[in-house]
């Protein structure tokens, strides 16, 4: 790979340590940086400095997941913060379709309205027969519209294990609904 800068690994290593002041020294370093990925990206102040701390915050809470042998810290929050910002734009471009489709009321049906809610209770029933952190993930994910990498930020959990317990969840919530509707 490439050489490994000594002063990176320790910043990260003192960050790992729970230092406040290696953190701070490295959002003065690099947060200008990250920022002005973010609004490159999103095109909104707010928005950028949104995931500029979601930035910081996730490598706060896991330096380890940076290596010094595939890169620099520079390198590694800058691609953290694209990241971020790509799924903001996502999450945003679905709820805007969500939002931007009027149900259609010209064809309103009472029985089916009377099936959806039946439906409705169904799934929170189901929902409610899940392990809590499969249920926050699920509600956050596809009630709540945000992304894996959002969801695993708002949880403080690894993306891969949001994954795995969305993934588990669903299947459990096939098989309840599948049971109901049998």
């Amino acid at each position: 790979m490439g050489e490994v800068n000594a002063g990176d690994a320790a910043a990260a290593a003192r960050v790992g340590d729970g230092d406040r002041t290696a953190i701070e020294a490295i959002y003065r370093e690099y947060g200008g940086a990250v920022k002005a990925v973010a609004l490159r990206v999103l095109r909104d102040e707010a928005l950028a400095e949104d995931v500029t701390q979601e930035t910081f915050l996730g490598f706060w809470n896991a330096p380890q997941k940076f290596n010094p042998e595939r890169g620099s810290l520079r390198a590694f929050l800058l691609t953290i913060g694209h990241r971020k910002a790509v799924d903001v734009v996502r999450s945003e471009v679905a709820r805007s379709r969500r939002e931007l489709t009027p149900p259609d009321p010209v064809h309103f049906d009472l029985e089916e309205e009377v099936l959806v809610r039946g439906l409705a209770e169904d799934v929170r029933n189901a929902l409610d027969g899940l392990a809590e952190a499969e249920r926050e993930a699920i509600v956050l994910a596809y009630f709540g519209g945000l992304s894996y990498v959002e969801v695993a930020s708002r949880l403080g959990e690894p993306e891969g294990t949001v994954k795995s317990r969305i993934r588990s969840g669903m299947r459990k919530l096939s098989v309840a609904l599948a049971e109901v509707r049998a």
